[in-house]
């Protein structure tokens, strides 16, 4: 049953809970540290865990929207744990006083659709004109680069829009797309992994910009309405894309090329078959058993956006713990959690408060008191540790993006991401889920932690989620870094509680809605594991005699490190401190 949510606890003052957040912190640094042990499990407090989920995902938080002020709060209660524990500041300025130095600055650009500026009018080959009304014909999309963009092109469809040449697959083959407006299928083809097809989708815009095309029109398949109804993303129409902007002013954006981009509903979708070789009714179907060719449809679109844009600042926390050894101490194991939610949006029974507890107060506090397990342990890893809480996860992985690729250290010393998102902690999971552990080494050391821990390995029992390349770690993954993210299995040792239909339950009922606060009923015995074994991961690929190399022909390491795969099929694994990204 859904929590109710707590519409009497609604701001009960900003600077009361400003003292409030003090004095915890203050209280919680003051507690005397549990040793941790060399070879085996450390000892981590639930009940420490508790306080920092509790603490972040209060409603004096306001959700932690990235850039404001309930993110500042809560960017200062992690720096203030940081130095608490020790840990050397390692932000932009890591000599700055207080808790300055922790912070890397991230410069955000927002943008908001202005339905004003939303316009797609269909013309067909015989001068019929057919205008779609938004939103409920068609979602427009956002543009980081243009406040106000109009093009007139014509419509290609180019099925999934892939270009896949190791798979022998390129669904521009044969099509002129230059200058014109590609009509894609969401998703792609069955049967193709879930990771690499996620990654394939991922490339969409880049692709067709690459092609020559200047704007995209996704229309669903039978699968993805399934999955996904056009009518559930009508929810987020109010919502801020984000992404960072460079030291030259300029927003980033992977396909500048692409001006303007559009999503049809179903019924609107099949105006833009006709006249054409094939209906969308027919593309659907062939879908169902393959990848439909493309060809070209006879229509052209006007098609405009408006963009309403804001610049504003957030923070990356950073903290180091220094490693012992003369050579590798230049080399960093960096673990990450998100520290942003979704701030203050749609009001669901009454509140409006998007606590985010399980979402990612939890990954917090793993991070936190994992750093603390090291600490207390009196005995410093071989190779140094980056403890980094990253702004904008939810924005589009944004702030885990611009650390990786401006790292407050040296770029090609970061040796492995471990990534602490999300961990659904209501059952006593008897099984993790280690998302990008078999793409490198980091499998074998993974493995190891959970038989350290008791607790088994399970394959991913949601590939259709894709839940790999949709955290921070795979930002990581995309600059040729080794990364892995556990997730709790569905084994549940109490019989009474079904792990999978708890997950699902959370899914959906609370996952990125009001009611993911503390009446969830979290386990925070659950959640002391999780911290040990993430623990017992770090400190293993930190103490290693070589750092992680990605499995020679591996996919991901094969596109984002190619000089290290093919180092490592050749036999060299990357030696401590020389590897290759």
């Amino acid at each position: 049953m859904r929590p109710q949510t707590r519409k009497g606890q609604k701001r009960k003052g900003l600077e009361k809970n400003k003292a409030g957040l003090l004095l915890a912190c203050c209280l919680m640094a003051a507690t005397p540290a549990v040793a941790a042990s060399t070879g085996g499990l450390p000892t981590v407090s639930a009940e420490r865990l508790e306080n920092h989920v509790r603490l972040l995902s209060d409603d004096s938080m306001e959700g932690r929207e990235a850039g404001s002020q309930g993110y500042n709060r809560a960017a200062q209660y992690v720096a203030g744990q940081f130095q608490a524990l020790g840990l050397k500041p390692a932000g932009d300025n890591g000599q700055a006083t207080g808790l300055n130095g922790y912070f890397q600055k991230v410069t955000l650009q927002g943008a908001k659709r202005v339905a004003e500026g939303a316009k797609l009018v269909l013309h067909t080959a015989d001068g019929k004109t057919i205008p779609l009304s938004y939103p409920n014909d068609f979602i427009i999309g956002v543009s980081m680069r243009e406040a106000e963009t109009a093009l007139s092109a014509p419509l290609v469809f180019a099925g999934f829009g892939i270009d896949a040449p190791e798979r022998g697959h390129n669904d521009y083959a044969g099509l002129d797309v230059k200058g014109k407006i590609v009509v894609l299928l969401a998703g792609t083809p069955k049967g193709w992994p879930s990771e690499i097809g996620a990654y394939y989708g991922s490339m969409k815009d880049k692709t067709a910009a690459e092609h020559g095309a200047v704007g995209i029109i996704t229309v669903s398949t039978k699968e993805s309405q399934e999955r996904r109804p056009y009518k559930k993303a009508l929810d987020y129409l109010g919502s801020e894309s984000m992404t960072w902007v460079g030291a030259d002013g300029t927003p980033f954006d992977k396909a500048p090329g692409i001006r303007v981009s559009a999503s049809l509903s179903p019924e609107s979708a099949a105006k833009l078959f006709e006249g054409a070789a094939k209906t969308y009714a027919q593309v659907l179907d062939e879908a169902e058993e393959g990848t439909p060719k493309g060809f070209a449809l006879k229509m052209s679109a006007d098609i405009a956006q408006r963009s309403a844009h804001r610049q504003l600042t957030s923070m990356n926390v950073v903290g180091l713990l220094e490693g012992s050894d003369p050579v590798l101490r230049g080399e960093y194991v960096v673990l990450t959690a998100h520290l942003d939610g979704l701030g203050l949006g749609k009001e669901i029974n009454g509140d409006k408060t998007y606590n985010g507890a399980m979402d990612n107060a939890t990954g917090i506090a793993t991070l936190i008191e994992t750093a603390r397990a090291f600490t207390a342990s009196g005995e410093r890893p071989k190779r140094s540790i980056l403890f980094t809480a990253v702004t904008a996860e939810e924005k589009g992985l944004v702030g885990a993006d611009y650390f990786a690729r401006t790292p407050t250290v040296a770029k090609d010393k970061l040796v492995a991401n471990v990534n602490l998102d999300m961990p659904v902690l209501l059952y006593p999971f008897k099984d993790v889920v280690a998302f990008g552990a078999q793409h490198s080494t980091l499998g074998d050391t993974v493995a190891r932690a959970a038989a350290t821990a008791g607790i088994t390995l399970s394959p991913d029992p949601m590939p259709e989620e894709a839940i790999f390349v949709r955290s921070d770690h795979y930002r990581f993954v995309q600059q040729g870094i080794p990364s892995v993210m556990l997730m709790p299995g569905f084994q549940s040792a109490d019989p009474s509680k079904d792990g999978g239909k708890l997950w699902h339950h959370f899914l959906t009922t609370d996952y990125h809605r009001p009611s993911d606060d503390m009446k969830q009923g979290i386990n925070f015995q659950a959640g002391k594991l999780f911290a040990e074994v993430n623990y017992v991961i770090a400190r293993d690929i930190a103490n290693a005699a070589q750092r992680p190399t990605w499995l020679p022909g591996n996919f991901f390491g094969q596109k984002y490190a190619p000089h290290q795969t093919a180092a490592s099929a050749s036999g060299h694994t990357g030696h401590a401190g020389h590897g290759q990204h």
